[in-house]
This record gives C-alpha cells, sequence and structure tokens, in this order.
C-alpha cells in the first residue's frame, strides 16, 4: 500500500513563505510524475505545479515566480517552496503522484495554508 505523508503548511502573513513537503513510502518501484495541488473554499482543486521525473516543471500562472517545486528522488519526496504568499493562496493543499503500483495515482492528506492579509 503506497502512502503520502504531507508536512508543512500553516498561517502566515502576506509576503511570508512556508514549505510543504510530501513524501512517499510503502510499495512503490518507480515513481513519475509529482505535483502539488489546492482546492480553496467553494472551489475546484487546481493544479498548482508539477514536476516531472526528468526534472521538468511546470507552474500555474498564478504562482510562476513565487512557488518552486522540487524533488528528491532517493527519498521519494516532492516539495513545494512557496514564497511572497498572498492571501488568494489560501487553500489546502495536496499533493500527487503517480507511480508504478496500483493504483497508479497516489494522493496525500490535504494540508491547510492560510495567509492572512
Amino acid at each position: 500500500q503506497v502512502q503520502l505523508v504531507v508536512s508543512g503548511g500553516g498561517l502566515v502573513r502576506s509576503g511570508g513563505s512556508l514549505r510543504l513537503s510530501c513524501a512517499a513510502s510503502g510499495n512503490i518501484f518507480s515513481i513519475y510524475a509529482m505535483g502539488w495541488y489546492r482546492q480553496a473554499p467553494g472551489e475546484q482543486r487546481d493544479v498548482v505545479a508539477t514536476i516531472s521525473s526528468g526534472g521538468t516543471t511546470n507552474y500555474a500562472d498564478s504562482v510562476k515566480g513565487r512557488f518552486t517545486i522540487s524533488r528528491d528522488n532517493a527519498k521519494r519526496t516532492v516539495y513545494l517552496q512557496m514564497n511572497s504568499l498572498k492571501p488568494e493562496d489560501t487553500a489546502v493543499y495536496y499533493c500527487h503522484m503517480s507511480g508504478s503500483s496500483r493504483p497508479y495515482n497516489y494522493w496525500g492528506q490535504g494540508t491547510q495554508v492560510t495567509v492572512s492579509s
């Protein structure tokens, strides 16, 4: 069974920074893409940033230049460094990974990020 454990998140003032981490455990032979998504109250879950197995990154326009996604394959961990946070970044953040073991797509538990103005 594959589990993703998320750490980080919390309350920060506008302009502040936070770092999220998501570590995979369990029987996974290979991990492919990793990513972060977020869901604000009353909104759908949207992609924030993704990183491929080769290190190619993609970002939502709203976070470009402020957020950085990275991965440590040896630790099977994905990170999201969030700088210059804005109140509109407030949401529950979820990590996602795709891998070689069923069910092939894995989600971590959500972590609340709240940015006060």
